[in-house]
């Protein structure tokens, strides 16, 4: 696959994979050197070009996929697909019991609860039981985010948004697609019209304008509809604190040293 024209740039999707899966390795080298890479499957893209991304650079054998519906599943079967494909280890961990434990004790304990709490906790659930598996099975825990959704915060704080490294932080939503088609993922998860999973509604959305539009604006700083920069512009202004490390008070001490005493 040669150069992709992306209508103001242009992108090597068999460079960027090769280039990844180098970093990829590297950074195990240095930070887990025989470690597996714990991943979550959701059966959507990014999971899906991450899962492959990690079995090109270690092998099947150090990728571990982990399946964790919150009781019923309707990705269940594109999980399954990816994993089938790319041969590799897996658990399917029901994190229902759990979500429903908490939300029943914050009831209990007069809570109120909003909606945003419903949606969020399951994404948190899921890295919690990550780490956990990852602690088991001698794991990294793989972050699968990507700049469209990192740009405008479309991610969970302490959940989704964090892992032990990133391969695909720094791609858009376009460029994640193009490496998953020259790496040989299947049309069907590459397409697959994404979805939170957990509010009924498409990414799209939620969000009020497209990643075609987003991707964009991110590489070229070009966008026709004034409404939809601002709302851009707006979201990633008050989402850049999920990117950087925590906010933390540092303290100058005023008072002598020995020295000065």
């Amino acid at each position: 696959m040669a150069k992709m024209d992306f209508n103001g740039y242009y992108f090597d999707p068999e460079d960027a994979v090769e280039k990844t899966v180098k970093w990829i390795r590297e950074w195990f080298e240095e930070n887990g050197p025989g470690c597996n890479a714990i991943i979550g499957v959701s059966g959507g893209k990014d999971s899906s070009i991450v899962a492959a991304l990690m079995v090109e650079a270690l092998g099947a054998e150090r990728v571990i996929g982990v399946v964790m519906p919150n009781g019923a599943y309707k990705d269940m079967d594109m999980a399954m697909l990816l994993i089938n494909h790319l041969g590799i280890r897996h658990h399917v961990i029901d994190i229902k019991g759990a979500y429903d434990s908490i939300m029943a004790e914050l009831e209990r304990d007069g809570v109120d609860i909003k909606e945003d709490t419903k949606i969020n906790l399951p994404p948190r659930l899921r890295m919690s039981t990550l780490y956990a598996v990852g602690q088991s099975n001698n794991g990294r825990v793989v972050n699968t985010c990507n700049l469209s959704e990192d740009w405008v915060g479309y991610s969970t704080r302490y959940g989704d948004s964090v892992g032990d490294f990133s391969p695909t932080s720094c791609f858009t939503v376009a460029e994640i697609k193009a490496m998953g088609r020259s790496i040989g993922i299947p049309n069907v998860l590459i397409d697959k019209v994404p979805d939170d999973g957990l509010s009924g509604m498409t990414d799209e959305d939620k969000l009020g304008f497209t990643y075609k539009v987003l991707d964009h604006y991110i590489r070229t700083g070009e966008i026709e509809d004034a409404a939809t920069k601002e709302r851009i512009d707006t979201l990633h202004r008050r989402n850049l604190f999920k990117l950087r490390f925590m906010d933390c008070y540092k303290y100058e001490n005023q008072l002598p040293t020995k020295a000065d005493a």
